[in-house]
């Protein structure tokens, strides 16, 4: 019988919203960001930058803040309730979550597109921008995708383990 402690619940949440904001870094990677690349600048820049307006929905902020919170948890539930293998597989999950999607969002992701969204229409340097928004901010949305497929694994490892008492 299958016995669903408590501190499972983190993980499992936490598995949940990995796999679902690798699934949303992953549309981007895949084809959103090629065929912004495909069209005139000024075109791309605009949906960029309407993109960036429009990505605050409840319902993204859940997925991507709330799935933040249950990774912080889960570090939490390794450091006092897990041990062994199960309890780094745990920490290592979260910890990938929280530097790959969360650290790197932040220090690359976000300062790029208020760079994009702050630059003057038409002029040379949005242009520079634009450029650097399709390589740079692309190479790390694909980390930022890996980072979330792997925390996903791992979150579901911890619990496929601590299920088989392993």
């Amino acid at each position: 019988m299958f016995r669903f402690r408590p501190f499972d619940i983190p993980a499992f949440a936490a598995a949940l919203g990995s796999g679902l904001v690798a699934g949303i870094f992953f549309a981007f990677s895949s084809f959103v960001m090629p065929a912004l690349g495909q069209v005139a600048a000024n075109r791309g820049i605009d949906v960029m930058n309407a993109l960036n307006r429009t990505v605050y929905t409840p319902s993204f902020m859940v997925a991507f803040w709330g799935t933040t919170v249950m990774c912080l948890a889960s570090v939490v539930v390794a450091l006092t309730r897990r041990q062994g293998p199960i309890g780094m597989a745990q920490f290592c999950a979260g910890g990938v979550f929280l530097i790959g999607c969360v650290g790197i969002t932040a220090a690359f992701n976000v300062p790029m597109n208020e760079a994009l969204a702050g630059a003057a229409p038409g002029t040379q340097h949005e242009l520079q921008i634009w450029t650097q928004v399709l390589e740079d901010w692309t190479f790390w949305n694909h980390v930022r995708t890996g980072a979330a497929l792997l925390s996903a694994c791992l979150f579901t490892l911890v619990l496929v383990c601590a299920r088989s008492g392993r």
